[in-house]
């Protein structure tokens, strides 16, 4: 079990310790579930009631909440949220995918391994590979020809790693991703389809994270390319050549249409759909279910979709949908003889 004490967490975090210093806690939870031997935090003033109640034995939360606190202790810093998410990766108890070397994983002579490499049962790892130091493999994962996996990066099982991809250092990817397979790339011909190869490659920086069953297309030509620090949620497709930059976060099934490119520190929700060969500038916000079909160039909110409602009244609306165009007619008609009038 991983232990601190306050003051040691509030020195990992910049924060202020009020109350017991020497308290030691050994996990997280909520304000309204954790234990005398776990911390808490409040990011929103709204809950800040419960407090009163909580039976945490500390609590991270702003110099504003903490003005008129119960007497508890607590570690007070300007970013209680951010804060929270580091003191839980001191405090985080999750089992690595692999420890040691297990009899049944398969390297290929010239693969190299660097220092401290984990791999669970049945891993493969094929000729040309280079594997950095620390880096952790889950069982039954698949790393092809000439992949290159950088130093502590975590890989779960089930993962599938094609040729020649990249993969960056202290990257984080879950069950089930596939990265590196053929983008859809055909060309038609009398009727029929010929593949065109995928001969691109997958580019992940440092410090990403991909989530359980999504895929990363390679490039046709060219690389599909995911920088440093950019998250990605479950079940996304990134489809051949896209290009992410930096701090971009993905939230789960959105699909990412070929060679589009995101700009950095975008958010986009989930079940989102970016059409193919266009552009998102940096600080974009997509809301969920959006379907974005052109260009973004101006920071901001954006959102489209259609929500739910009665059925009757959806079917109602369908009918209106379909009679646009004879009204948009109509009305450009009356317009017209508006102006003669004039």
């Amino acid at each position: 079990m991983t232990e601190y004490s306050l003051k040691q967490l509030a020195e990992y975090v910049d924060g202020e310790v009020r109350g017991d210093a020497n308290l030691v806690v050994a996990g997280v939870g909520t304000l309204q579930s954790a234990s005398a031997a776990q911390i808490a935090f409040l990011a929103n003033s709204r809950y800040k009631g419960q407090l009163e109640t909580s039976r945490a034995g500390a609590v991270i939360l702003s110099p504003k909440d903490a003005e008129d606190m119960p007497a508890i202790n607590a570690i007070v810093v300007n970013n209680p949220y951010a804060a929270f998410a580091k003191v839980a990766q001191r405090l985080d108890t999750t089992p690595l995918p692999a420890e040691g070397v297990a009899e049944t994983a398969k390297v290929h002579a010239s693969a190299k391994l660097g220092s401290n490499v984990a791999l669970g049962e049945y891993v493969v790892i094929e000729a040309g590979a280079v594997i950095g130091d620390n880096v952790t493999i889950g069982a039954h994962t698949h790393i092809g020809p000439e992949v290159t996996v950088g130093a502590d990066t975590k890989i779960w099982s089930g993962v599938n790693i094609y040729h020649r991809c990249v993969i960056g250092a202290q990257c984080n990817i879950h069950s089930g991703a596939v990265i590196g397979a053929d983008g859809f790339g055909w060309a038609p011909e009398n009727g029929r389809w010929l593949k065109i190869p995928q001969i691109g490659r997958v580019i992940i920086g440092d410090d990403v994270e991909i989530g359980a069953s999504t895929t990363v297309d390679r490039g046709a030509l060219d690389d599909t390319v995911i920088s440093n620090g950019c998250i990605i949620d479950n079940q996304c497709q990134i489809a051949h050549n896209v290009f992410i930059d930096e701090n971009t976060a993905i939230a789960g099934c959105t699909v990412l249409a070929g060679s589009c490119r995101i700009g950095k520190r975008c958010m986009i929700g989930g079940a989102s759909a970016i059409n193919g060969h266009i552009s998102i500038c940096d600080d974009v916000q997509i809301m969920g279910f959006a379907m974005v079909i052109k260009e973004i160039t101006e920071p901001g909110v954006y959102a489209s979709g259609i929500p739910a409602t009665h059925h009757r009244e959806w079917r109602r609306n369908g009918a209106r949908y379909r009679q646009l165009d004879d009204l948009f007619k109509r009305v450009k008609g009356i317009e017209q003889e508006l102006q003669k009038i004039k």
